[in-house]
């Protein structure tokens, strides 16, 4: 099964799955055989952070995959990210080697800065993982660290082959751009808040013409929010609702989140959705056997708002990154 999905060529040569398996917010109690069943289902990347506080049952699921014979490490393409307190360049070696212990790995495959967002340092001792707040309560404390000296930490790991290839998340064009002037490895991906409701046009360019890949969250918009009891506008409608998504899904014989993940990865954009579902990890892992319009396309990108959900201050947390 797994040879069904496509996979995307890296500008470090390396080559990603085009559609993999989100670890944020599985349960710690289900996340070792939620990983394992999603293997056995044929997932091979996995997208996972120090921040969503699972690394240790996610790699017991890797290694119960790999004891039984279903899948060597090779196989795998394993992703973790960098925590924003963390981001001091003499802490990016440790934590790194700390979250490759707890995954049970000797490198990554590939790994990002979470956050364009520098916090003051938590010893892994006092609080694992540490979240945005610096007294695990109410306070937030920003760091020194310059996301240029925290590139250059990046850049070390991917020479000592901690992670065969580094890249970023929620980066803006313009902190791409300033990167572009420091940077001596380009980022190989730029994974971003992505669902037609907000598409990025822009930004998708700018990552196109230095040949960084994309990889899309939230593929179904404000369904993972709702999930975080974030309060939404009385006219965000579901995508799997939508009219126009209904529609298309109804005239090709697939599901909405089918259409939603094939709008995605027919542009070229790479997705990691997560399903508790057997049905819907195999709906998710197999939507690339039918292709969309052009016209289809358009409608659905037509759908665009500009309404980013994956914000702090929606969950009440005074970040102001995206402000």
């Amino acid at each position: 099964m797994a040879s069904k999905v496509p996979s995307v060529k890296l500008n470090d040569g390396n080559t990603m799955p085009q559609v993999g398996f989100g670890l944020w917010k599985v349960d710690n109690a289900t996340c070792a055989d939620t990983v394992y069943e999603a293997i056995k289902t044929g997932y091979r990347l996995f997208d996972g952070a120090c921040d969503y506080g699972n690394e240790v049952e996610s790699g017991q699921g890797v290694a119960r995959a790999i004891k039984e014979g279903l899948v060597k490490r090779e196989d795998l393409f394993i992703v973790s990210k960098l925590w924003n307190s963390f981001h001091d360049p003499e802490q990016v070696e440790p934590i790194v080697k700390k979250q490759l212990a707890d995954w049970g790995i000797d490198y990554f495959d590939l790994y990002y800065i979470h956050f364009p967002v520098s916090l003051k340092y938590v010893a892994p001792e006092t609080r694992y993982p540490p979240g945005w707040y610096y007294d695990g309560e109410s306070k937030v404390e920003h760091g020194k660290a310059s996301l240029q000296q925290t590139w250059g930490a990046m850049e070390e790991l991917k020479k000592k082959g901690l992670s065969k290839s580094i890249a970023v998340s929620n980066y803006t064009g313009a902190l791409l751009l300033d990167m572009f002037t420091y940077a001596t490895i380009k980022p190989a991906v730029l994974q971003i808040e992505h669902h037609p409701y907000f598409v990025q046009e822009n930004l998708l360019k700018l990552a196109a013409q230095h040949d960084i890949k994309i990889t899309g969250y939230s593929s179904f918009g404000p369904l993972s929010f709702i999930e975080c009891d974030m309060k939404l506008a009385e006219d965000t409608q579901k995508l799997f609702e939508h009219p126009t998504v209904k529609g298309i899904a109804e005239k090709h014989g697939k599901t909405t989140p089918q259409v939603l993940l094939r709008w995605a990865t027919q542009r070229g954009i790479s997705v990691i959705p997560k399903s508790n579902s057997h049905n819907r990890l195999v709906e998710n892992l197999e939507h690339t056997d039918f292709d969309l319009s052009e016209s289809e396309i358009k409608d659905i990108s037509g759908l665009d708002r500009g309404l980013k959900f994956n914000v702090p201050t929606n969950y009440g947390i005074p970040v102001y990154v995206f402000a």
